[in-house]
């Protein structure tokens, strides 16, 4: 495959949010509103690689559209060479940490470039990277939050209806445990015993009570428990992972592929499933993927379905994609999702193209 170079010339960054469907409610937030950073990579030869970024907060938006934009004043006439861009742009951020906001904002950098690159070579990035277009078994994310039973038996059957899926994620961590309980009873009986379903605590319990509550839901027949202390207690996902016989999943807040590895070393968890914000782009999820291929562990994606569907096709333990249609309106054409299967189209580069018209409705004031 040849490949044509392409210079760098600027980036756009532009901050947009957008109304929920199914507003986020979890133990430690409720979102209504979900913001995204729209991310245009311009070449001098004309190509264009886009991303997005979804940082949580509106705020934070600001100060990650600075640093894309210093990205843009830095590597203006450099090679459109994603290893290299990801390694340059951490290093000019390392006196203020590999981690949080400077890794974020990298992989918003590495994932335009490296569309950028698919769509100069005329091909899906999957194809790119060595595998070929084909559908990726996906579970819907889109609901299911902190409700009463009743709700959330009826969202389960919308939900699986939604896509022939055969998987759906719940969350979990109301004031009491038996809630918790009766949450996954209510669905169980809407949706039968076939369905996969992973549960998600986003990190909202102290040690103890997640000791308690994850040996309640050991027979509740979960393909995971996700999240259920803070994200860098790593001693106690140690011990969790050891005594729990439901297989703990975390890894969404994994900044790089070295933090993949230390979990992975101390045995901290039976799953992964990183973040692309955090875990380094494309560029991040190719080295932590090798590094989950050799030990043999299960890898899911964590939001950007798009850009995950592609990678997932080149993984060797790739898992589940996790689904989520937060950014679909502002997208020209939304992935298909069809029989439980996120289906890549056979276009160029990662398939990203804005509505503009959708975008500049949606555009927010920093």
């Amino acid at each position: 495959m040849q490949l044509a170079p392409l210079t760098f010339k600027s980036i756009r960054a532009r901050p947009v949010v957008l109304k929920l469907k199914r507003p986020v409610v979890a133990r430690i937030a409720t979102i209504p509103e979900w913001p995204l950073i729209l991310i245009d990579l311009f070449t001098e030869e004309g190509i264009v690689g886009r991303s997005y970024l979804e940082p949580y907060t509106i705020k934070t938006m600001r100060y990650l559209i600075s640093a894309l934009q210093d990205f843009g004043e830095m590597l203006k006439g450099r090679r459109v060479a994603p290893a290299e861009l990801y390694d340059h742009a951490r290093k000019s951020l390392h006196f203020v940490g590999y981690q949080g906001q400077s890794m974020i904002a990298v992989s918003g950098l590495d994932m335009a470039a490296w569309d950028a690159l698919a769509k100069a070579a005329g091909v899906p990035l999957c194809v790119l990277l060595g595998g070929s277009v084909g559908p990726v078994k996906a579970y819907n994310s889109n609901g299911l939050w902190l409700q009463p039973p009743e709700i959330l038996a009826s969202d389960a059957i919308t939900l699986r209806d939604e896509g022939g899926f055969s998987g759906l994620k719940l969350r979990l961590g109301r004031d009491r445990a038996r809630d918790d309980l009766a949450a996954i009873e209510a669905i169980r009986k809407a949706i039968g015993e076939d369905m996969e379903l992973m549960a998600d605590f986003n990190q909202g319990l102290n040690f103890a009570d997640a000791l308690q509550r994850c040996h309640m839901l050991d027979d509740a027949g979960l393909a995971w428990i996700e999240e259920p202390i803070v994200y860098d207690n790593l001693d106690g996902y140690v011990q969790l992972a050891a005594q729990i016989k439901t297989p703990i999943q975390i890894g969404e807040n994994f900044y790089g592929p070295r933090d993949l590895y230390t979990a992975l070393q101390r045995k901290a968890c039976d799953l992964v499933m990183p973040d692309f914000m955090r875990i380094g782009g494309v560029t991040g999820w190719l080295r932590a993927a090798a590094i989950a291929g050799a030990a043999g562990v299960p890898m899911s994606t964590h939001l950007y379905p798009e850009v995950a569907a592609h990678v997932m096709r080149v993984t060797e333990t790739a898992h589940w994609l996790e689904w989520q249609d937060w950014a679909d309106p502002v997208l020209q054409q939304p992935y298909e999702i069809r029989g439980g299967l996120f289906h890549i189209p056979d276009v160029p580069g990662v398939g990203l193209e804005w509505n503009e018209d959708a975008v500049a409705a949606h555009m927010a004031d920093l």
